[in-house]
């Protein structure tokens, strides 16, 4: 494991990046130096992959400071198998976005890919600490950008969409703040090891429980602090939207697998069902509100909330399993179906929300009525988005069938017709995804505007062929992801098992 600091290499490369790019008045140059800042910070992150330790439990990379020694706070970093995938994500998408918004917006470029750039640095500084307090200053500070980035360059309602996705993820954090408080007031530390080991009676692990739930919730979206999702990416510019729905939302997931499962255990495995009703409410009702919406960004808005629903269910079955079932094999399923449902949405949802933003650069429209028949005209783009929709409705051999099919097999242990529930994704996610794709690429040509498209360009071509060899080298093989992911799995379920009661 080699001792140079590169976790925290990830995380200012791209931050610092950004300051610098703002130097860059001229759009094209700001481009090419976000570009290129954001590119070697994904190839720097691949080195995570050649020196981690597949076998080892423990968290590897690690970097320490002292940061504010009266409070015991330090500038902590380390990653795990879980991690490592969501640090990787996070570095890929972030390239691919900044390469997708290369003709939007026209105007204060600089600042624009500034935000995604220091955006993308916060954002891997979240997946990298092991200290509570400066988790919670990069979650916090990932509101800035995505509120400048949907509030200056979205869509004629982006300043109350802004308002809302602020108001919403701001005002869940403070009672996840007051929760973190608490615990270092009996820990003495906020170092995840320390917080995992303090002893919390049922009463502390319940309000605590529901403190952490409730900043962690709304970054997911879980059922019924998801609304507002739908108006963030609707109004965000595309490469905004990308980066919404493929990272921002793993935040949630990945803070669940953190903080309530090893944190209060035993909450986690009293109120699992309060979770679980709530996934299964994402999973099938707005599932069901995907299918009528006329708005092409939308329609997928609503699918990433029922998707996300299945991460949640597949977290929260596993408390159960573990303690009251001794199912130790049904457990180890739904949290690898989690994170590979993670991992796997995160390329689905920015591969549809690239198509997306690629139909609506040439016409300017977002209705689902303005189409018909692209597939006419567009070919190349009609190839690319059948594979997307086809794999965010969870068709074997692409990544969407991985996790789906991991959370139906762990839930069906939990209870068969939950699991039986769950499964009725796949039959709402083909309904929607198809008929999005049915109504926008087949047909006659009858608009106008249509006929007039022109098919994907090189660089455009390259930015969807990344997104689908990812979907379906993990679609044919997911074995490397998940034997990266098991041991520090295994880790967690040690933590679930054990009851912190005093």
């Amino acid at each position: 494991m080699s001792s140079f600091p590169i976790l925290s290499l990830l995380i200012w490369l791209p931050i610092f990046g950004g300051a610098l790019t703002l130097a860059f008045r001229d759009p094209r140059t700001a481009r090419w130096s976000a570009l290129s800042i954001s590119a070697v910070t994904f190839l720097a992150s691949l080195w995570l992959l050649k020196g981690y330790d597949v076998d080892a439990e423990v968290l590897q990379f690690v970097e320490r400071r002292t940061w504010i020694p009266t409070l015991n706070i330090a500038y902590s970093l380390g990653v795990d198998g879980i991690a490592i995938p969501l640090v990787l994500l996070t570095t890929l998408i972030s390239m691919l976005a900044l390469a997708g918004a290369w003709r939007t917006p026209e105007k204060n470029v600089h600042q624009y890919v500034a935000a995604f750039l220091i955006l993308e640095g916060i954002t891997v500084g979240i997946f990298s600490t092991t200290d509570a307090m400066l988790f919670f200053v990069f979650f916090e500070a990932m509101l800035v950008p995505m509120y400048l980035i949907i509030g200056v360059w979205g869509g004629p309602r982006k300043v109350y969409a802004a308002i809302k996705f602020f108001l919403y993820t701001f005002l869940g954090s403070l009672l996840m703040l007051v929760g973190l408080i608490y615990l270092y007031s009996k820990a003495g530390s906020f170092q995840f090891a320390d917080l995992y080991a303090v002893p919390l009676s049922a009463t502390e692990q319940t309000l605590l429980f529901f403190a952490l739930l409730a900043g962690l919730a709304v970054k997911i979206p879980m059922v019924p602090v998801h609304t507002w999702l739908p108006d963030a990416h609707v109004e965000a510019p595309t490469a905004g939207s990308v980066i919404l729905a493929a990272i921002a939302l793993k935040v949630g997931g990945y803070g669940l697998l953190r903080f309530n499962l090893p944190i209060v255990p035993d909450a986690s495995q009293e109120w699992a069902w309060l979770v679980i009703a709530c996934s299964l409410l994402a999973i099938i009702y707005v599932g069901l509100i995907a299918v009528v919406q006329e708005d092409m960004k939308k329609l997928i808005a609503y699918s990433s909330v029922s998707h996300m629903g299945f991460v949640t269910l597949g977290i929260f079955i596993a408390p159960w399993l573990v303690r009251e079932a001794g199912n130790t094999d049904g457990a180890l399923l739904g949290l690898h179906g989690a994170m590979a449902l993670m991992v796997s949405h995160g390329f689905v949802s920015g591969a549809m929300f690239t198509c997306v933003g690629m139909l609506y650069d040439r016409m300017h429209s977002r209705d689902i009525s303005a189409y018909g028949g692209v597939i006419n005209v567009m070919p190349k783009l009609a190839v690319f988005a059948m594979l997307f929709f086809m794999a965010n409705a969870g068709l074997p051999g692409t990544s969407g069938f991985v996790g789906e099919f991991l959370v139906i097999l762990g839930s069906i242990q939990f209870n068969f017709w939950l699991g039986l529930a769950a499964a009725t994704t796949l039959i709402i996610a083909a309904a929607y995804s198809l008929l999005l794709y049915k109504r926008v690429f087949f047909g006659e040509v009858e608009k106008s505007g249509v006929s007039q498209l022109q098919d994907l360009d090189g660089r455009e071509r390259a930015i969807l062929g990344v997104y689908a060899i990812a979907i379906l080298v993990m679609g044919v093989y997911p074995k490397p992801l998940t034997d990266l992911m098991e041991p520090s799995i295994l880790e967690l379920m040690g933590h679930i098992a054990r009851s912190k009661l005093p």
